[in-house]
């Protein structure tokens, strides 16, 4: 019998790869068996990511790259094509957010760095689309392949100072859905695309705003738990089963949607 959930086999590509979740989700795509090409800005931190996979006795390939930059998206995606094959799985998870874009008692949001909030915007958004159109194209010619998009428990509902960041990925959601519908429709019904929006995870981003300098909770890390069921903040390792699952053929009937990961936190009303 064949395993519907396998992608053994698959070229898997991951952006924003070194990161907190990127790492994790790259070594769950390994663990199921796929080539899986790390990127992210730092060639160092995607080696390392790529020695820990291999160390397991996975294939992984390290590149640095810029998703803001479409000639550096091109410059990988020619090299990935020609050593590895066609990359039939695409994982956008470059992003982050800038201390500068968010909003506190010292920082108003009238007195928010016009740069910082450009940059935000462009490494959640702007990345994506860029990755989407770059390794998107190589999928509308083979007439196949996969892509998730990680937004973000901000887009679903908004919350307090992430003002940039927030509308990135709320504007994710909507990129989500409408890839999915022009790739289907105009190219092949068997390329998906979708999103995972995880709820509160501890990254280096957004630490500054959960976690005092004495490693205890800030006031808005303690009421994000009180408006957690789970009671707790995510684990990277959480990501992973929904990941393959959307990934995998068991999900070949799937596009379009955004698959909150967060505990509870978007069903619970405060009351």
């Amino acid at each position: 019998m064949t395993d519907p959930f396998s992608i053994r086999g698959q070229v898997a590509v991951i952006t924003g790869g070194s990161g907190v979740l990127g790492r994790e989700m790259a070594l769950a795509l390994a663990r199921a068996g796929a080539k899986v090409v790390v990127l992210s800005r730092g060639l160092a931190s995607c080696e390392r990511v790529v020695a820990a996979i291999q160390q397991e006795g996975g294939q992984a390939w390290a590149f640095a790259c810029d998703v803001t930059v479409r000639a550096d998206l091109e410059r990988v995606q020619a090299e990935i094509t020609r050593t590895l094959g066609p990359v039939s799985i695409l994982v956008n998870a470059a992003g982050g957010n800038r201390a500068q874009a968010t909003t506190s008692p010292e920082l108003p949001f009238f007195a928010l760095d016009e740069q910082a909030i450009s940059e935000t915007f462009q490494l959640n958004f702007t990345g994506t689309l860029l990755a989407c159109q770059v390794f998107g194209q190589g999928m509308a010619e083979q007439g196949a392949g996969c892509i998730v998009n990680i937004s973000s428990m901000a887009s679903l509902r908004p919350l307090t100072r992430v003002v940039s960041y927030g509308a990135a990925k709320a504007a994710i959601n909507n990129f989500t859905q409408w890839l999915a519908v022009y790739l289907a429709r105009e190219y092949s019904p068997r390329i998906r695309v979708n999103a995972l929006a995880p709820g509160f995870f501890l990254t280096e981003q957004n630490r500054f705003l959960m976690l005092d300098p004495q490693g205890g909770y800030t006031a808005r890390g303690q009421a994000i738990l009180d408006h957690t069921p789970a009671g707790r903040f995510g684990e990277p390792a959480d990501l992973t089963g929904a990941l393959l699952w959307l990934v995998s053929p068991a999900a070949s009937f799937v596009t379009g949607i955004v698959v909150p990961i967060d505990g509870g936190f978007s069903a619970f009303s405060g009351v």
